[in-house]
């Protein structure tokens, strides 16, 4: 999929991948360069991610000269 820089050097993210990644009006993005390319991260709320990892074992096996 390609898309134009406009004038401002604004790009418009395509509808497809808006959707797919639930980007609304106000989210935000990171943007950074990697290599010869740009690349654009969702930030999400810290809140979005409760539960993630609900029901992980946490259990620990040490080795016997371990604390």
């Amino acid at each position: 999929m390609n898309v134009k820089v406009s004038p401002k050097f604004q790009v418009v993210i395509p509808k497809e991948i808006r959707e797919s990644l639930s980007i609304k009006p106000g989210s935000e993005v990171s943007v950074f360069q990697y290599l010869d390319r740009i690349e654009y991260i969702p930030i999400k709320p810290i809140k979005s991610l409760r539960g993630l990892i609900k029901g992980i074992n946490t259990e620990l096996i040490r080795e016997d000269d371990r604390l």
